[in-house]
């Protein structure tokens, strides 16, 4: 059992929901924030990633891209039901744009590493960009172009580009785990070697 999962079963279960996608704004818009919907290993982690991006209003902690309903976090963990742990941002679009937000993504992800990220292995733990739109779909897929076309890495990009489908919320006690879990929280970011990895692919900026 991962230093991950045992922390998990120390805080205990809760109840939760599951919501649809909603299709983002565009920059400038004075509407409702806008939803955004990535994957990129422990959803603890982007959490505490995007919530320090400007202009995002939330993020929630759950599972997408898999093919049961209601699932929980065992079955997620455990990769029986096809999901990823995602994060759903919801974000001001006259703040920040998504290309912004796929540049956070990208900054905060091992992109070249299937079916894991750091230290956590499995499908339920790949890097994805789950696009809502079309528009989304042009930029995720122009963003990874870019990165393809700098040479960074000698190793292909793995990271998935899929259409967005139902989002599930994660238990209450995966939300804002960093924030209200932050001993616990640092020990496991530390032992899963991210911010080491992270620095080894993108350097200190």
């Amino acid at each position: 059992m991962s230093i991950r999962r045992v922390s998990c079963f120390a805080i205990g279960v809760c109840m939760f929901g599951a919501i649809t996608v909603s299709p983002p704004g565009s920059v400038g818009e004075a509407a409702a924030p806008a939803k955004a919907y990535f994957a990129g290993g422990c959803f603890w982690c982007m959490e505490e990633a995007f919530e320090k991006v400007e202009g995002v209003v939330s993020v929630v902690s759950g599972y997408m891209g898999g093919t049961l309903s209601d699932p929980t976090y065992e079955q997620v963990s455990a990769g029986r039901t096809g999901h990823a742990e995602a994060v759903e941002i919801s974000y001001d679009p006259s703040k920040v744009s998504y290309q912004k937000l796929l540049e956070a993504f990208w900054r905060n992800i091992d992109p070249v590493t299937p079916n894991a990220q750091f230290c956590d292995h499995g499908s339920q733990y790949r890097s994805a960009v789950f696009y809502g739109t079309e528009e989304e779909q042009r930029l995720s897929e122009e963003s990874k172009s870019t990165i393809e076309r700098s040479k960074r890495f000698s190793a292909p990009i793995v990271t998935q580009l899929v259409k967005a489908s139902t989002f599930y919320p994660a238990e209450e006690y995966h939300q804002d785990y960093y924030k209200k879990n932050p001993v616990r929280y640092k020990y496991y970011k530390f032992s899963c070697g991210r911010a080491q990895r992270l620095e080894a692919l993108w350097g200190k900026s």
